[in-house]
């Protein structure tokens, strides 16, 4: 009880003195990733989700007067070259957690210069640039005037990853951090195959009949995030709780929206279009015997 108590006058003097718990929690990040890039502070991070809001915001107005651009080659070579990065960091991943023999349930993070868990950091940082790349999907979305393509969901979803992956890699570069990234670069891969190769025409999108599938495999990897956060919180893995309670909430919101967008997409807009087929059938007389 008198510890509780310590913790919350602690809390209370840091919350008093913003600047001193800036300084604080910045001296107790991760020293190996201090002098990566954009690792230093927050403010790159959170200066260009800014940017990519002000984009989301301007950039249908910028392009209202004027002709969506035509970018199918430089979309595949887009898409492509994000499934090469997600399959170099799956198997990154693979092998660094293989090489420096982590426990598959409860990992915490091993603050070492061993070559096995720079390699694990190293590939985490590329995970959260990555996602700074993925800012780019929602660019190509508005210069083809495809603005029905940005949704919150969308929005959300690019812009909090982003920040959500600065503090991962800033603090804890490995241990239980890696399954959620492992699991969403292997999606990631089957996601970004799917849009390549819808780059490529009509003779190849006809085969191209999983696309509601990939919200099945998102769906999935959500329920499994938080089934591992509980579980590291009743066996007390030894890796910040206040992550764990984190990423439970942020999984949540994210089953919420993509189930949301799954009964829009393909429940709700499925019946309007079946509908419509039987009104146009019957409007031009084909009608079964069964029908009749």
């Amino acid at each position: 009880m008198e510890e509780a108590t310590s913790f919350t006058n602690e809390v209370a003097v840091l919350l008093k003195n913003p600047a001193n718990f800036y300084n604080i929690v910045m001296e107790n990040s991760d020293p190996r990733v201090k002098d990566w890039l954009w690792m230093q502070s927050p403010f790159p991070t959170w200066g260009l989700i800014l940017l990519y809001i002000l984009f989301v915001i301007y950039g249908p107005k910028f392009m209202k007067n004027r002709q969506p651009l035509e970018m199918k080659p430089l979309l595949f070579v887009f898409n492509a070259a994000i499934v090469v990065l997600y399959v170099y960091l799956t198997k990154e991943y693979i092998m660094g957690v293989l090489d420096a023999r982590y426990n598959w349930i409860c990992q915490p993070v091993v603050y070492s210069y061993e070559p096995e868990h720079m390699r694990i950091a190293s590939a985490l940082w590329w995970y959260y640039f990555s996602k700074f790349i993925e800012f780019f999907d929602t660019v190509f979305f508005i210069l083809r005037k495809k603005d029905k393509q940005v949704t919150f969901l969308h929005v959300y979803h690019h812009a909090s990853m982003f920040f959500l992956w600065w503090i991962g890699i800033k603090w804890v570069a490995g241990g239980q951090s890696v399954w959620g990234a492992l699991i969403n670069s292997f999606v990631h891969v089957v996601m970004y195959s799917y849009y390549a190769l819808s780059c490529l025409g009509p003779s190849i999108q006809k085969y191209l009949w999983w696309k509601k599938h990939i919200t099945h495999l998102q769906l999935l990897q959500f329920s499994l995030a938080i089934m591992h956060a509980i579980h590291s919180l009743y066996i007390d893995c030894n890796f910040p709780k206040w992550m764990h309670y984190t990423l439970i909430g942020y999984a949540i919101s994210f089953i919420i929206l993509f189930t949301n967008f799954y009964i829009q997409t393909y429940i709700k807009k499925g019946k309007k279009q079946a509908v419509a087929k039987d009104t146009h059938a019957v409007s031009n007389g084909h009608l079964t015997k069964k029908d009749q």
